[in-house]
């Protein structure tokens, strides 16, 4: 069997998106509020798995506390702006070129699936406004474990629902660290290095490495 397992935020949805979508109200700085936001909530996630199940609070609670941070940082009190910005984040746009890489997955008889920190309700809401439920046959959570990525319990969620051992899945991201974890996990792995970063974690000449994912389809099949 033939699987292909995806990073959801940064990977086929734009975490940008969302305050694109408001640039005008959030301001000149919106691009570099975004990273901020974004960062964020990757730390929130670090630190509450490295803490402990005790301290676990689901993708969507550390998403909203991200963004209260960042906006207090740079002064944004509108109320209305920072309901509309987190109520965004559950509709971020799919990256132009991931319907059709996943639709010619599926029709080269691949599995596919999306693997992520997100929470099963922001994940449903998300892929059903990108369109993207009839090119999955799976979307997966953290939520079943508890933890976040890169967590090795996380990666085993997708050998247990498709019933393969790890190198028999192909793991495809553009965060540099959930590769790594992916890789270590035993996935074959594809970074997705949209912005053309530098070597991380060593992943170089040990992953594939592409632009887009739209070169997936014919690296794959």
């Amino acid at each position: 069997m033939a699987v292909a397992v995806f990073d959801a935020y940064g990977t086929l949805l734009d975490v940008h998106s969302a305050m694109a979508r408001h640039a005008a109200r959030t301001g000149p700085e919106w691009q570099r509020i975004s990273q901020e936001w974004r960062a964020k909530q990757l730390e929130y996630t670090w630190v509450r798995s490295l803490a402990g199940p005790a301290h676990h609070r689901d993708f969507s609670a550390l998403t909203d506390e991200a963004l209260a941070f960042v906006a207090a940082r740079h002064g944004i009190a509108d109320a209305a702006l920072l309901a509309d910005l987190r109520a965004a984040y559950r509709a971020l746009e799919a990256y132009p070129e991931a319907p059709a890489a996943l639709a010619a997955l599926r029709a080269a008889g691949w599995r596919t699936a999306i693997l992520s920190n997100g929470a099963p309700a922001m994940l449903a809401a998300g892929v059903a406004a990108a369109g993207l439920f009839d090119v999955l046959d799976a979307v997966l959570s953290v939520e079943a474990v508890g933890v976040f990525k890169p967590d090795p319990r996380v990666y085993r969620l997708a050998t247990e629902k498709f019933g393969v051992a790890p190198t028999q899945i192909t793991f495809v991201s553009s965060n540099a660290w959930d590769a790594f974890g992916a890789l270590e996990f035993g996935f074959c792995v594809v970074w997705v290095n949209r912005a053309g970063q530098p070597d991380e974690y060593g992943l170089r000449g040990r992953v594939a490495e592409v632009a887009d994912l739209s070169i997936l389809p014919s690296l794959l099949v």
